[in-house]
């Protein structure tokens, strides 16, 4: 990472990564990183260290917009010290819990200090492999090619909604979890919120002090803090590599087949706060939403906390599989030469797809496609 003193140099960089310059058409770089997000920062990280030529592509107009954007009062439960980036803590105290904005920032800091070539509002539409081998990458107003391309967008696709939420009377205002930010959001009246894991839970919680909410949807089970924010936690789950073949499938599929464990929240907490619970949501009766006991709730407010599906359409489409997923192996493609992957939820360990698991990953991604 080039650290440096001197007198306006941070300003330029500043001007490199805010700028909104798209790349001309027709440049060639050996490695393009789609996405400026931390798994696209610690890949740039690793490429700048082996001396390589490479641009980050960013969607947004700013960096760590897509934290500042998630929903009022999100904290992580995983400690500072084991979310920083490569080579620059993060600017807070070793145990305290980051909030979206700490991070965000932190993101564009880290960006600040790093002497890399990174292009804002440059949204990649359609990626695919040409006959020569190499990657065009094209978007509104750009189109490049790259020997090598790292696919670094996250595992936030798209908002995954079920089909019957169009079947909600026009009075129930919607909103996925990723669109949430504050109560400013919502209309007047109860909330029922879908979807019981941290992001359900702490959304609920704040909603109750001066309204009538449901949070709908099975227990997930409670992980306390302490346990989750500890070393041994760290080292012995979420940097634990998942296995190969078929039973690291199965493990995947385990993590994947319901929602996370609470951390902050439990079931009594949100009892306290006066949360009422509910069954999961199965469908629409007469406009409202039909709860698997046969309750029909009349609500003026639904906010989906019901996770994402993964929105790789933009990709060649022999480097995706059937379900939707890039088709690798620790993040390296076993479809096409020269595509990896880093911040995919579990491509490598439990970890993989939390700021604490990036770097690593982001680590042997640039390794093996460095070859």
């Amino acid at each position: 990472m080039a650290h440096t003193n001197e007198p306006g140099r941070e300003l330029s960089v500043l001007l490199i990564v805010t700028a909104g310059i798209s790349p001309p058409t027709g440049e060639h770089v050996e490695f393009a990183v789609v996405g400026a997000g931390a798994a696209g920062l610690a890949a740039g990280r690793y490429l700048s260290s082996l001396g390589r030529r490479f641009i980050i592509l960013e969607s947004g107009y700013r960096i760590g917009d897509s934290w500042r954007h998630r929903y009022s009062g999100l904290r992580l439960f995983t400690p500072a010290r084991f979310c920083a980036l490569p080579d620059l803590p993060m600017p807070m105290p070793d145990s305290d819990y980051p909030d979206k904005d700490q991070v965000a920032d932190y993101l564009e800091r880290y960006a600040r200090r790093c002497d890399f070539p990174i292009r804002l509002n440059a949204a990649v539409r359609e990626h695919h492999l040409t006959g020569a081998g190499a990657h065009r990458l094209t978007g509104d107003n750009f189109s490049i090619s790259a020997d090598r391309v790292i696919v670094a967008t996250g595992a936030h696709g798209a908002p995954n909604i079920p089909s019957f939420a169009d079947e909600l009377g026009g009075h129930v205002r919607q909103v996925h979890s990723g669109q949430y930010h504050d109560e400013a959001d919502l209309k007047s009246g109860p909330v029922l919120v879908v979807g019981a894991g941290p992001s359900g839970a702490d959304i609920s919680a704040s909603l109750a002090l001066d309204r009538d909410v449901w949070l709908a949807g099975p227990a997930t089970g409670q992980l306390p803090l302490a346990l989750m924010s500890s070393p041994a936690f760290r080292r012995l789950v979420y940097q634990r590599r998942i296995p190969s073949g078929a039973l690291g499938k199965r493990v995947r599929r385990a993590f994947g087949a319901h929602g996370a464990p609470l951390v902050r929240q439990s079931e009594a907490t949100l009892r306290v706060a006066g949360v009422g619970r509910a069954p999961e949501m199965v469908g629409v009766r007469d406009g409202k939403p039909l709860l698997a006991d046969g309750r029909v709730l009349d609500v003026a407010n639904v906010i989906w906390c019901t996770g994402f599906r993964p929105d790789f359409g933009w990709l060649d489409g022999r480097a995706v599989g059937p379900d939707g997923w890039p088709r690798q192996r620790r993040g390296v493609s076993d479809a096409l030469p020269g595509l990896g992957f880093v911040g995919l939820p579990r491509q490598n360990t439990v970890g993989s797809g939390y700021l604490s698991g990036m770097a690593g990953d982001a680590r042997y991604v640039v390794k093996r496609l460095g070859r």
